[in-house]
């Protein structure tokens, strides 16, 4: 994302202390700039579920929630129309040259697309929610933003808000992490969710340890490589039960240039990763009443972009998730997903730099452990513009 940014003069502390009339400040701001940035985005989305539609409002109808996608015709099963710009997005940053020559940064942005709060029937006037919120210094980032268990750089460029979302790690929570070169090692927010005979989906809040990952980084000429590892505690301490479980996973992505083309994809495989992969599509683990047991899931995407000339370009997007669910504890209550694909193309079209028109098409297919199955066809038209 692109941003302007604007130069602050420098002040001195005795500047500063004598036109606000506030105590000497300790140093001196030498070098600091303000940044933002964002995007304005309108999206218009037609959707039609093979069995039964999504509730108004529903977050499933703002973009592709693939665990959400109807298996049973509970309700109609007409077509539906969405409208919106709650993807658009601003962020603002700041950049203090030190008197060592190091800088300190910070970056808050902001959306609106999975806020609560408002509705559609007058003002459509919908909460900003946080998205990131960090400090930097010397290697070190203090705050939230993306995990460092994902690459966020292998994302194709799509107009549904995630797009390759069964398929991909996607997470932002507090951490610290610290970078050195290509390695990059974190600590986590811990999260964890558990599937329960009686209550289906529960989550969990009680682990005694953050997460931990660790990530190599290699960038060259023709494109760049990802590896990932995480290592995490699954708990379930409700009620009498007190249990705790090992999580592990590793994802490899990237991304390879062919011109102006590139090819872009990952592979994630792991035990109890749960949320960390397509939006929560299965749960970390199950309880049985005595003990948790993992569940494990393969998922990944491939990506292709053909740029047509200089204003028109295309990506072509395939997408899965499988879980090993365990099923020896569900009554026919809870029916979990079980797999998820989807694929979509699109084009875009820039007639100016930062302004972009698009259409896309997109079908997804979610299956469930009782081998129900639903259908989305999905056709979005947007026009977005980064500032």
């Amino acid at each position: 994302m692109t941003t302007k940014s604007v130069a602050i003069k420098t002040l001195t502390a005795l500047a500063v202390s004598s036109a606000l009339s506030l105590p000497a400040l300790a140093g001196t701001i030498e070098d600091t700039k303000v940044s933002y940035g964002g995007y304005v985005k309108l999206d218009a989305i037609w959707s039609d579920f093979s069995d039964g539609t999504l509730g108004a409002q529903h977050i499933g109808r703002d973009f592709y929630v693939p665990g959400t996608t109807p298996v049973s015709a509970t309700s109609s099963e007409d077509a539906v129309f969405d409208m919106h710009a709650r993807q658009s997005r601003f962020n603002f940053g700041t950049a203090t040259k030190l008197e060592d020559g190091s800088t300190i940064k910070t970056k808050i942005e902001l959306d609106f697309i999975a806020s609560a709060g408002g509705n559609e029937r007058v003002s459509n006037s919908y909460s900003p929610r946080i998205r990131q919120a960090f400090v930097t210094y010397k290697g070190w980032l203090f705050g939230q933003a993306w995990s460092n268990f994902q690459n966020v750089g292998a994302l194709p460029e799509t107009l549904d808000f995630i797009g390759p979302t069964e398929g991909t790690v996607f997470v932002r929570q507090a951490m610290a992490k610290y970078t050195s070169g290509n390695f990059s090692f974190s600590v986590e927010n811990p999260e964890s969710t558990v599937t329960t005979a009686d209550a289906g989906r529960v989550v969990s809040d009680d682990a005694s340890m953050p997460d931990f990952t660790a990530r190599y980084t290699h960038n060259a000429d023709w494109g760049n490589f990802v590896l990932t590892a995480l290592a995490r505690q699954l708990t379930y301490k409700i009620g009498a039960a007190d249990e705790s479980e090992t999580s592990f996973g590793v994802s490899a992505s990237g991304r390879v240039n062919f011109g102006k083309n590139n090819f872009k994809f990952m592979l994630t495989q792991g035990a109890g990763l749960g949320r960390y992969v397509g939006l929560n599509v299965a749960n970390g683990a199950v309880y049985d009443g005595s003990n948790l047991h993992t569940i494990d899931s393969t998922s990944g995407f491939v990506a292709y972009q053909h740029h047509w000339n200089d204003k028109f370009r295309s990506t072509f997007l395939y997408s899965f998730f499988e879980a090993d669910n365990v099923t020896d504890v569900l009554d026919g209550g809870y029916n979990p997903t079980k797999s998820s694909m989807s694929y979509s193309a699109n084009l875009l079209y820039s007639p100016v730099k930062k302004l972009t028109f698009g259409a896309e098409y997109k079908v997804g297919t979610r299956e469930t452990e009782n081998g129900a199955e639903g259908d989305l066809d999905r056709i979005q038209m947007s026009v977005k513009y980064v500032f």
